[in-house]
C-alpha cells in the first residue's frame, strides 16, 4: 500500500519517537511505500527558518535512510484545493490531504481533523 506520512509523523520518525505513532506496523512493514509530500519539507524549511522548530541533518539524507519517497505537490493536487472543505485551516495539511485524493494513497497522521476528510487513512 501507497502511505503518505504527514509531516509531524516524519519528524517523530526522524527523532526515534516512535510510541507516537498509532500505526507505527504499516510504516515498519517493508510491503508498502512511504512517502512524503514536497510540501511537508516546505513546512519544516520554513519553520526551521522561522525558528519555530529545530532539526539536526539533511532532510533529504534522512528520507533516504527511511526509504521515503518524496512526492512534488502538482497542479491537480492544488485544484482539488478550491473544492475541500474548510474543516483545516492549516494551508499545509490541506495541501498534503488533497495530494493523498489525487494521487489516491493513504495518510498517516495523528491529526484527527483529516478523519473529516474524504480521504484514506490509516
Amino acid at each position: 500500500m501507497n502511505i503518505l506520512i504527514d509531516t509531524h509523523i516524519f519528524l517523530w520518525l526522524a527523532a526515534g519517537s516512535f510510541e507516537k505513532i498509532d500505526k507505527m506496523d504499516y510504516l515498519r512493514d517493508e510491503n508498502n511505500n512511504l512517502f512524503i509530500s514536497s510540501i511537508s519539507i516546505a513546512e519544516i524549511s520554513i519553520k526551521i527558518s522561522i525558528g519555530k522548530l529545530k532539526f539536526d541533518g539533511d532532510i533529504l539524507a534522512v528520507l533516504k535512510n527511511m526509504r521515503v519517497d518524496i512526492i512534488n505537490f502538482d497542479a491537480k493536487s492544488a485544484l482539488v484545493l478550491e473544492t475541500l472543505p474548510f474543516y483545516h485551516r492549516d494551508p499545509f495539511d490541506r495541501m498534503i490531504i488533497s495530494q493523498a485524493i489525487i494521487q489516491n494513497y493513504i495518510i498517516c497522521s495523528n491529526d484527527r481533523k483529516f478523519k473529516l476528510y474524504d480521504c484514506r487513512m490509516l
